[in-house]
């Protein structure tokens, strides 16, 4: 199993003893195990075009962080609707778009 940062300083907390973990209450583990459910449940397909160079971006992407990258693309999108992953504000700088005078 992979392990983020986070989840090494964790594991090395806990066996030095500095933190301790607790199992959760019947009702919260059964809302965790719910919440869980329906995170992982793929119950639609869609089709999407894309550009050739895109797609192989997303393959090399998903392939440093060893998943399909189909997962990886559902993963963006489920940040983005969930709100965890927001979009940049480009500010455009309109004399970059207007005519030069001759």
């Amino acid at each position: 199993m992979k392990l983020d940062t986070y989840e090494k300083e964790l594991l090395k907390l806990d066996d030095a003893g500095q933190i301790s973990v607790q199992s959760p209450d019947p009702k919260e583990k059964e809302a965790l195990i719910a919440a869980a459910r329906e995170t992982l449940q793929k119950d639609k397909r869609i089709n999407i075009r894309m550009s050739g160079r895109d797609l192989l971006s997303l393959k090399r992407k998903a392939n440093r962080f060893g998943m399909p990258y189909q997962t990886l693309i559902s993963s963006i999108l489920h940040q983005y609707v969930s709100g965890d992953l927001k979009p940049v504000e480009i500010e455009e700088d309109p004399s970059k778009y207007s005519r030069r005078e001759k």
